[in-house]
């Protein structure tokens, strides 16, 4: 399976929210097409036609876990898939 489709169905399912690999986790957002910024260890990413700013911080090698909460409402609200 694809590294961006695994962490997708991971995100998704909202099982473990916790144990998101950061490095995966951007390459998701990259791969969905998202355009990336990054100020010190923040990472921003915007998508046209996706009106929310998205900002995530590396916890360690993890993504923070609210963050992954939100990348998942987005990824639901505008329909995105891998």
């Amino acid at each position: 399976m694809p590294r961006a489709e695994k962490t997708y169905k991971k995100i998704i399912l909202g099982q473990s929210d916790n144990n998101i690999d950061f490095e995966d986790f951007r390459y998701l957002l990259i791969y969905l097409g998202f355009l990336e910024r990054i100020k010190g260890d923040h990472h921003f990413f915007s998508k046209d036609g996706i009106m929310e700013r998205i900002n995530i911080q590396p916890k360690g090698s993890k993504a923070k876990n609210y963050q992954v909460k939100q990348v998942r409402e987005i990824l639901i609200k505008y329909s995105l898939e891998v």
